[in-house]
C-alpha cells in the first residue's frame, strides 16, 4: 500500500490540481487515482483535505448531449416544485421545510 504525499495549502506542486481546478480548465480526473493530498490546517479541528489529481493524465470533459440536458432539466425542475400544493416555487425547496415558503407559512 503507498501513501499519498501530503502538501501544506498552498504549497503543492505544478501539475497537479484539485478536481474543482480540473473542471474550471475543462478537464476531469478519468478513472486517475488520487496522486497527493493538500491539508489545511484548522484550529481545534482537523485540517480540511483536498485529493490532488495529475494534470497530464486528465481527460476532457465530456460535452453536454440533448439527453443529458433535459434530464438535469427535469432534476432541477422536480426540485424546484413543491409537493404540497405541486407549484413551482421559483427556487429550490428546502428539505429542512419540505415544502415552498407560502406552504409552510400557512401551516
Amino acid at each position: 500500500m503507498s501513501t499519498l504525499s501530503v502538501y501544506r495549502w498552498r504549497l503543492a506542486p505544478d501539475g497537479l490540481a484539485t478536481r474543482r481546478q480540473l473542471r474550471a480548465a475543462g478537464l476531469r480526473p478519468g478513472g486517475q487515482d488520487v496522486a497527493a493530498q493538500l491539508e489545511r490546517p484548522r484550529r481545534r479541528r482537523d485540517p480540511l483535505v483536498a485529493y490532488l489529481y495529475r494534470v497530464d493524465l486528465a481527460k476532457p470533459v465530456r460535452p453536454m448531449t440533448p439527453g443529458r440536458s433535459a434530464a438535469l432539466a427535469k432534476a432541477n425542475r422536480a426540485r424546484r416544485t413543491c409537493p404540497t400544493c405541486r407549484r413551482d416555487a421559483g427556487y429550490v425547496i428546502p428539505a429542512s421545510l419540505g415544502a415552498c415558503v407560502s406552504c409552510t407559512d400557512s401551516n
